[in-house]
């Protein structure tokens, strides 16, 4: 299912670069671009309730300000969650799949973004009401017309791709992965993208290391002072290195807009975990060792 679009192995997630987050300037972010494009990440993930809907035209606007060829880089985006927001009339938060709301967004994202395409459109959450028949001839039409070169989806379910694959071609699922959230790994999820050869991507791809000091904290840190020694990395890069060992060949959606962490979390790239030193750290999380 995969094209010739070739994706960065971290992907820079831009979700805290605007009003939900840091609050890059225009000359910030453009400066973020150029590094991250430096150091070999040239694919960047946004989605159009961002920064209460206001990310992707504050990334185009400094995207027209880098030294990077749009032919450089690529773009993903997301559509169908409304927010109650300041940007929306939106009464109470739902799912949207219409086809002309699908169409209607995709054009929105494009003009903020000061493109002419996304490489890959998703999805952002399944709804209950999805109409695949709908959303096909809302994709068909986007990729008719140039707008859009791939589309996915982001926490679906096998089933719930299954459902659109009765209509359209879904080439990507993002979800949720990391050492305290694998959940994936036993669903299905993880199975599915190997088995027809969908690309995985995985938002939050640390989980919340940084933030958690409980039990399974200490556990998952007495292994990681071994490994940091032992292969000469930070734990960050342990913990990415984790996620791009799994055979579904996960991209990891890095959501930081600090130049050194993205540095960093490049080099995770560089890292081939032992077998057993994977499982230490899923045992470690775990609290067991596996059946």
């Amino acid at each position: 299912m995969r094209n010739n679009i070739e994706y960065s192995k971290i992907i820079s997630g831009t979700m805290t670069w605007g009003e939900w987050g840091k609050q890059l300037t225009t000359s910030q972010m453009c400066s973020l671009i150029d590094f991250c494009k430096e150091h070999e990440i040239t694919s960047f993930d946004h989605a159009d309730i961002y920064g209460d809907y206001g990310n992707e035209e504050a990334f185009g606007k400094a995207f027209l300000q880098s030294n990077t060829n749009r032919d450089e880089v690529q773009f993903i985006s997301k559509c169908g969650i409304q927010f109650v927001s300041k940007a929306r009339s939106n009464r109470v938060k739902h799912y949207n799949y219409s086809k002309d709301y699908i169409v209607w967004s995709a054009e929105r994202s494009l003009q903020k973004l000061n493109t002419d395409y996304l490489d890959l459109y998703l999805l952002h959450r399944p709804s209950p009401l999805m109409e695949p028949n709908e959303i096909a001839e809302a994709v068909q039409k986007l990729q008719k017309e140039g707008k859009i070169r791939q589309f996915g989806v982001s926490n679906f379910s096998p089933s719930q791709i299954g459902l659109l694959e009765k209509a359209i071609s879904v080439q990507a699922n993002q979800v949720e992965f990391s050492l305290n959230s694998a959940q994936v790994m036993y669903d299905g999820t993880f199975d599915d993208c190997i088995i027809n050869n969908r690309m995985a991507m995985a938002w939050s791809p640390l989980g919340n290391f940084f933030r958690e000091n409980d039990k399974r904290q200490k556990r998952i840190n007495e292994v990681m002072l071994e490994l940091q020694e032992k292969y000469e990395a930070s734990s960050s890069q342990i913990l990415l290195a984790w996620v791009l060992k799994h055979p579904a060949k996960v991209i990891p959606v890095v959501g930081t807009a600090n130049k050194i962490r993205l540095g960093d979390s490049i080099m995770a790239q560089n890292i081939d975990l032992d077998t057993e030193d994977w499982f230490s750290l899923l045992t470690a999380s775990q609290g067991h060792e596996v059946p």
